[in-house]
């Protein structure tokens, strides 16, 4: 349930306090793990706080026009989840057009396809995954505007909304009862041709591989952790959706016991930009050092995510799941198949659904939006 956010601003307050404790990067031997990239912080700092500084970087943002029109101008206290389901999405299209290892500049001179990139998430209804958009595709998946998401379904808002999207041409498939079906996955790209893939093929589209898991009951489970990070070591890692109780970050990687991530709760004005025109996209890299927190202290309810730009990508992230995953631990947190389970319903792959604009069906319990930022806060912590 949605809580007064006056009432819950001091404990974000106070989050944000103990994050500083643990802001500034450990002085330690051991490897920094950011997407599939390894850093040491004793011998390149530089290049690991570049890295994670390129990261595109969704918060929660206020005066943007009324979602729907007559909802809400702001998503703050209950858009966490959908900020990061943007960054997820955000890293992989960057990796789809710019590179994994594409760097920002803050003197500019960004490539086109990086305003391009960045034109699809500004806070605006004709934005493809702009949060009036996410937030309106959700009421399909019974969320009203303004109610807070869980990590499957922002990953099911996803995989509908890149049915829209012609310039990326990305696949978003989200798998279900932790389970990879390989032969889907070949459905989902040539649903014409044989499932089993006996050759390459050109017409592969970039992929957005999200694994929704519950890795414990109430907390994670020690078993899953060192899986887990695993999962940040892969070069296809694209990072994890999670956090704690109605309380969403974006995990990027993972030094010792601690993960890293960027953190959505900080409310900026949103940005005006004219299509076809550069974006002022200073607010949209976090330029502090990155954050951590201890994965003993991660919400069972995660979503992996992977990017998969071509067929051969895809090969060996099986592969590599299959080595380093799923032989080395007793205990899985998904299974990697083959076949399609014979029990399950026929794989289906997603078409454009149809879209019905009924306005905001803005929930009453967030209906009051408050002026001073400080009334501004969060859900449940």
């Amino acid at each position: 349930p949605l809580c007064d956010p006056r009432v819950l601003a001091k404990y974000e307050n106070q989050i944000n306090v103990f994050s500083e404790f643990l802001e500034d990067l450990p002085d330690t031997d051991e490897p920094v793990w950011v997407l599939g990239e390894c850093y040491s912080v004793k011998t390149e700092k530089t290049e690991l706080l570049s890295d994670v500084h390129s990261r595109l970087w969704f918060t929660y943002r206020k005066k943007f026009s009324p979602i729907g029109g007559t909802g809400p101008s702001s998503d703050t206290g209950w858009g966490c989840m959908l900020r990061c389901g943007q960054m997820i999405l955000a890293q992989a299209l960057v990796c789809s057009q710019l590179g994994r290892a594409w760097r920002w500049r803050a003197e500019g001179g960004q490539p086109e396809e990086y305003h391009r990139i960045l034109h699809c998430f500004l806070d605006r209804k004709d934005s493809c995954y702009s949060v009036h958009q996410m937030a309106q595709m959700g009421v399909g998946e019974g969320k009203s505007v303004g109610e807070w998401y869980g990590p499957n379904t922002v990953a099911q808002v996803l995989k509908k909304l890149a049915l829209f999207d012609d310039w990326n041409s990305l696949a978003v498939y989200v798998s279900m009862d932790n389970t990879v079906v390989i032969e889907d996955i070949s459905t989902f790209f040539f649903p014409s041709l044989d499932a089993k893939r006996t050759q390459s093929r050109s017409d592969w589209r970039p992929l957005l591989l999200v694994i929704p898991l519950r890795l414990g009951i109430n907390h994670i489970n020690p078993v899953y952790i060192q899986a887990l990070k695993e999962c940040f070591k892969i070069p296809q890692s694209c990072g994890v959706l999670g956090g704690k109780p109605n309380l969403a970050y974006y995990f990027i990687g993972f030094v010792g016991e601690e993960l890293i991530y960027l953190d959505p709760h900080t409310t900026q004005s949103a940005v005006e930009s004219e299509a076809g025109s550069g974006v002022d996209d200073q607010s949209y890299h976090c330029l502090r050092s990155p954050r951590r927190m201890k994965i003993t202290n991660l919400d069972p309810s995660v979503a992996l995510g992977f990017f998969c730009k071509s067929e051969g990508d895809f090969d060996s992230w099986c592969n590599l799941v299959q080595q380093e995953i799923q032989m080395k631990r007793n205990l899985r947190m998904f299974e990697l198949v083959e076949n399609h389970p014979p029990h399950w319903p026929p794989f289906v792959p997603p078409t454009k659904p149809e879209v019905q604009t009924t306005g905001a069906e803005f929930i009453e319990s967030s209906d009051k939006l408050f002026e001073s930022e400080e009334e501004f806060e969060i859900l449940n912590v």
